[in-house]
């Protein structure tokens, strides 16, 4: 199991569109990749698990993932995350 922190820096959170951009990024690795948020965790390869969470702007995540690329899945969802999911 990998884990890692990461502040949601887009202005609309993890809604909508950024909320697919990220099930689909997450869609492409083996692995098991959860959410959490205040206290809540999610299917990160689950639209409605995702937009569920209502994460906003400036709040800090967790994301998880179990599985042979776990590591590489956690590393390519926080990076989506520090970009403008806006601008993609």
């Amino acid at each position: 199991m990998y884990s890692k922190k990461v502040i949601i820096n887009n202005e609309v959170g993890l809604h909508a569109r950024p909320a697919a951009l990220f099930v689909r990024v997450a869609n492409k690795f083996l692995s098991q990749i959860n959410i959490e948020s205040k206290g809540r965790k999610v299917n990160g390869k689950s639209i409605m698990g995702v937009m569920s969470l209502g994460a906003f702007q400036g709040e800090e995540i967790i994301i998880t993932a179990r599985g042979e690329d776990e590591k590489e899945a956690v590393e390519a969802l926080v990076e989506l995350l520090s970009k403008k999911l806006e601008d993609i």
